[in-house]
């Protein structure tokens, strides 16, 4: 079906939770498992999608998919035949634009030239390759399957299938990094032929419950300080502008026409469903949210939303602020005013005075938008119009 201006516009997240080794920095919901339960998980996974659940919303009801994300965990470790019947079961259930964008993560150790090509042919046509870094010692440090060689041979592999739209995944202020280290990662991921499409850059956060929280707790954990880190965030923007990637989100660049139109969905907060061990929702202003228990997921799909949230308009309207300033382009104000029938100013206006006060925020013609100072403590601005 091609896009028709009479139907809204959905997006689509597979979770598929599985690894060979949990890396060291890993907070997702995400673990190893044996073939069993993989299928046991995969076969729920598509009741889920193809079974008339509650949190199913299927043809005929006005939704148009026009992007659909396989995240994980890493989705490559499971049989790429079960890659092959999720797709199907997508087309059987959804409305598919024929210009949809379908992604998905990768890791290198995972993946094979046949894999590959059986990924192209189902219909994925974009890729995140999960990089990490260029230097195999930071990725054995940071616990990584691969090596810097096997990304390459993923890499080349993945061209030769066919994919022409892919994202390579960088993290910065690594244990023991420098930011001549950093570069050199940056440089020899800007060397490939043909370069990415898109490049993913984020800062090293030690999450509780990692190896690296319980490491940094016993004070084993060397880590770049804070001037060094925010050193390797602005040359990266420096590196990449140069190089010609357009810098469209905080932690994000995309080479021309090639923004992740799937995150830009969540950033621009366009109705989504989430399959899978935990996946959450947004659609017509409800939150909702899957289980994050394996047990009760494989028992309750395709019935297995355990949160439900519908927004109040005051929290739509906090959320269309600070995702939006997550973007380059910030929050149009003339947008805001027309969804919700009053300006933001009205709303957030000591907010808005004080950040631009503090030159934390700026406007350029009709958007609100984060400075270089501001994009530095993002955080704390975006908290406050939460």
């Amino acid at each position: 079906m091609t896009k028709s201006e009479n139907l809204r516009e959905l997006e689509l997240y597979i979770h598929i939770p599985f690894c060979v080794q949990k890396c060291k920095y890993c907070d997702f919901l995400s673990a190893p498992a044996d073939g069993q339960v993989q299928h046991a998980y995969m076969d729920a996974l598509l009741r889920e999608i193809g079974g008339g659940g509650e949190t199913c919303i299927s043809r005929g009801t006005g939704d148009l998919v026009v992007s659909v994300f396989f995240g994980g965990g890493t989705p490559s470790a499971v049989d790429p035949a079960w890659i092959v019947r999720l797709m199907e079961a997508v087309r059987a259930r959804y409305d598919l634009a024929e210009d949809a964008e379908v992604s998905m993560e990768v890791n290198p150790g995972t993946v094979t030239a046949r894999s590959l090509r059986l990924y192209r042919e189902a219909g994925i046509n974009r890729l995140s390759i999960g990089c990490q870094s260029a230097r195999d010692e930071e990725l054995a440090r940071i616990g990584r399957i691969h090596t810097f060689r096997q990304f390459l041979e993923a890499y080349r592999w993945a061209r030769e299938a066919g994919f022409s739209n892919i994202n390579v995944d960088l993290i910065s202020a690594l244990p023991g990094q420098s930011a001549a280290d950093w570069e050199e990662s940056l440089s020899r991921v800007l060397e490939l032929e043909p370069a990415p499409e898109h490049i993913s850059v984020y800062s090293l956060m030690v999450e509780e419950g990692t190896p690296f929280y319980e490491m940094q707790e016993k004070g084993l954990l060397e880590l770049p300080d804070e001037e060094t880190e925010r050193e390797m965030y602005w040359k990266t923007a420096e590196i990449l502008q140069k190089s010609g990637y357009e810098h469209y989100e905080i932690s994000n660049y995309a080479g021309k026409g090639f923004k992740c139109r799937h995150n830009c969905g969540y950033w621009q907060r366009r109705n989504y469903l989430g399959f899978g061990l935990g996946a959450a929702s947004l659609y017509q202003n409800v939150r909702f949210q899957n289980t994050d228990s394996l047990e009760r997921y494989l028992e309750m799909s395709p019935d297995c939303r355990v949160q439900e949230q519908r927004l109040e308009l005051r929290e739509q309207m906090a959320e269309t602020v600070f995702l939006g300033l997550r973007m380059a382009e910030g929050v149009n104000l003339r947008e805001f005013e027309r969804i919700y029938g009053v300006s933001a100013e009205e709303i957030y206006g000591e907010a808005i005075r004080e950040c631009v006060d503090q030159e934390l925020l700026e406007r350029k013609g009709e958007c609100l938008v984060l400075t270089g100072r501001g994009v530095d403590i993002s955080n704390y601005v975006m908290a406050k119009f939460l």
